[in-house]
């Protein structure tokens, strides 16, 4: 199990390339931009088919 450890953090210290800083910024603010907008549309689509259904309850009710 150490030896797969010591391997483990050799390999990520040694053979991989990391984005700079500056780029792994960029793409963090990308990332919680689209999240932010994706969930303003789900949000959107919930609130409306909510609606939708709440109407055709008060509907059925009638």
């Amino acid at each position: 199990m150490l030896n797969y450890i010591q391997e483990s953090f050799s390999e990520l210290k040694n053979h991989v390339t990391w984005t700079s800083w500056s780029e792994a910024q960029r793409l963090t603010v990308l990332v919680a931009v689209f999240s932010i907008i994706l969930s303003l549309a789900i949000w959107g689509v919930d609130t409306v088919f909510s609606e939708i259904i709440a109407q055709y309850f008060i509907w059925i009710k009638s």
